[in-house]
């Protein structure tokens, strides 16, 4: 397996590379046109490996990749409705957010090796802990749609209040930077807290997404290749969902099933084991069934007059 560890590192590294380097030189906004042709680039790609997987592999593998593949990029969607949430309250120019992105995403790349080779050798010297992890991805499930309506306040979180204590922060933006000379002194930017933020959102999605796959399948690669696809068309697929968000507001109870079915699985496992086409036909009919259900009963808009102002409020139809 070590050539396929090679290989698949090189080719994240040339594509991140290419991205970077030579698509993506600037802070700049993607298009919906844009974003839709990098989701299908990415897709694509993903889909290619898992025909190699198939290929060199076999059959059991690959469905095992295309259904953790398929739990990343769902569960993604919803951390991708957080990034929204944060670069709105923050108020961060749509310019400055493919930078704080892409090293959000070089960043994951990492976490991720550390969380699943972390997770895989827990379940294999205490396999009690899989009980402990089936349990918190259903408690995730069921609070993520029991506290939808909260008001997000980052600012507040001791991690916020403690660097702030701790180094100089300027409190605006100052171009893309993320940190600056200011008065002949450094400080941290603003950009560089939302980075901050945005970061430990992802620290928090890896504890729900890494066992959700690890429920479906224990090989390390697998679980790993099929993350870092998800990761990779992350940026693509948020600069598409931030123009579209509204189409798919159903999304986030399928999460809330398709975690509760993965950690049900990873509860019972050990007295019955659900088959992986089962589980990503499960999946896939869950995803399904919210999109149709979002298209055909979409979001209306509201608009409600207060104190001399036009508010507008999405209300479901």
């Amino acid at each position: 397996m070590t050539w396929a560890w090679i290989g698949f590192i090189a080719f994240v590294v040339v594509m991140l590379a290419l991205d970077l380097g030579v698509f993506h030189k600037k802070n700049t906004e993607l298009s919906l046109k844009e974003a839709l042709t990098w989701c299908v680039i990415w897709v694509s790609l993903a889909m290619l490996f898992n025909l190699g997987v198939y290929i060199w592999m076999g059959p059991k593998p690959a469905f095992e990749f295309l259904t953790g593949y398929l739990i990343e990029e769902s569960l993604s969607i919803d951390n991708l409705f957080v990034f929204l949430m944060v670069f709105s309250y923050f108020k961060v120019p749509k310019n400055y957010q493919h930078g704080v992105l892409f090293i959000g995403i070089l960043s994951a790349l990492i976490m991720r090796a550390l969380f699943i080779s972390g997770g895989i050798t827990l379940i294999k010297n205490f396999e009690w802990i899989i009980y402990v992890f089936g349990a918190f991805l259903i408690f995730t499930g069921i609070k993520m749609v029991t506290s939808e309506n909260k008001e997000m306040h980052p600012e507040k979180s001791v991690f916020f209040k403690l660097i702030s204590k701790i180094l100089p922060v300027h409190h605006d933006f100052v171009e893309d930077k993320y940190v600056s000379k200011i008065n002949g002194k450094w400080h941290l930017t603003k950009l560089f807290m939302v980075l901050m933020v945005i970061e430990a959102t992802d620290l928090i999605f890896a504890f729900d997404s890494i066992p959700a796959v690890i429920a479906i399948t224990q090989d390390t690669f697998i679980v790993y290749t099929s993350n870092i696809f998800a990761i990779l068309g992350l940026r693509s697929l948020y600069f598409a969902l931030a123009k579209i968000t509204d189409w798919f507001h159903y999304i986030k109870y399928a999460l809330c099933v398709i975690l509760v079915f993965v950690g049900t699985k990873m509860l019972i496992g050990h007295y019955y084991k659900i088959p992986v086409l089962v589980s990503l036909a499960v999946i896939a009919i869950v995803l399904l069934i919210s999109v149709l259900a979002s298209l055909y009963w979409p979001k209306k808009t509201m608009k409600v007059k207060e104190e001399g102002e036009t508010l507008e409020k999405d209300i479901d139809k």
